[in-house]
């Protein structure tokens, strides 16, 4: 397992589940305090990797035996996502790009994709994504593609 403290910074203190600041300095036994949630990664002829993310120990816990969702963030115009987390995980396994969803204008697709960017950052720390906006048909189209 590795040392919270760079899991913490590598992750900039922000929980990969909820997406609010965990305190630093919080005991690891209290509910906002520091947790490091363990998954592992599939890789073609390499065998599975286990990769740590920052969360807080209650988002940890309550996680249990459901599968997580990463939700959009409200305030994003994006038409029709795509689940965050199993995307990513067919990304990882297959590699190649898919569509994660639609934005009426440019200025949306490039804050979804900022976002995105980011929220994946935590996700899956170890991997690297770039979303390529494509413009068609009066809409921009985030692709999300396995780098």
């Amino acid at each position: 397992m590795s040392d919270l403290d760079s899991v913490g910074a590598r992750d900039n203190w922000t929980c990969w589940l909820c997406d609010e600041p965990v305190d630093s300095e919080g005991s690891v036994n209290g509910d906002l305090g520091p947790s490091a949630d363990s998954f592992f990664v599939v890789k073609a002829k390499k065998g599975e990797k286990a990769v740590e993310r920052l969360a807080h120990r209650a988002c940890n816990t309550m996680k249990g035996k459901n599968d997580p969702v990463i939700q959009w963030r409200q305030d994003l115009m994006v038409f029709e996502p795509a689940p965050i987390i199993q995307t990513v995980e067919r990304l990882m396994k297959k590699g190649g790009k898919e569509a994660i969803g639609r934005c009426a204008d440019k200025r949306d697709a490039d804050a979804a994709a900022q976002w995105l960017l980011d929220r994946l950052s935590r996700f899956a720390p170890d991997q690297k994504f770039t979303v390529d906006i494509t413009q068609g048909g009066g809409q921009f189209v985030l692709m999300l593609r396995s780098a």
